[in-house]
């Protein structure tokens, strides 16, 4: 599993924001991604699924999320708080 291109980053948000095991990590984020552990290592599948929640991945299509409008919907997703989301909530006004 590795970064953008499968679902590594979001494991490594779930271990520093909740500081859940690897193991533990991987089944949150597998349940809330609706897929196995296993298959967070899947590129295609992975893929598909940032896609389809916009999550932000590699070499995106015109009008996918990109940066900071994916971190929003990570946060949505998996249910945490990213230091640059609320920095950015907190200068425009949005909070």
């Amino acid at each position: 599993m590795s970064g953008i291109r499968t679902a590594g980053d979001l494991v490594l948000r779930m271990q520093l924001a909740r500081g859940l095991k690897i193991e533990q990590a991987k089944e949150y984020v597998a349940s809330k991604l609706g897929v196995t552990p296993f298959e967070l290592g899947d590129c295609s599948m992975m893929r598909e699924i940032r896609q389809s929640l916009d999550l932000g991945y590699p070499m995106p299509d015109p009008g996918a999320a990109k940066g900071i409008e994916a971190k929003f919907n990570i946060v949505k997703v998996l249910g945490i708080k990213i230091n640059s989301v609320e920095n950015f909530k907190r200068k425009t006004g949005l909070q």
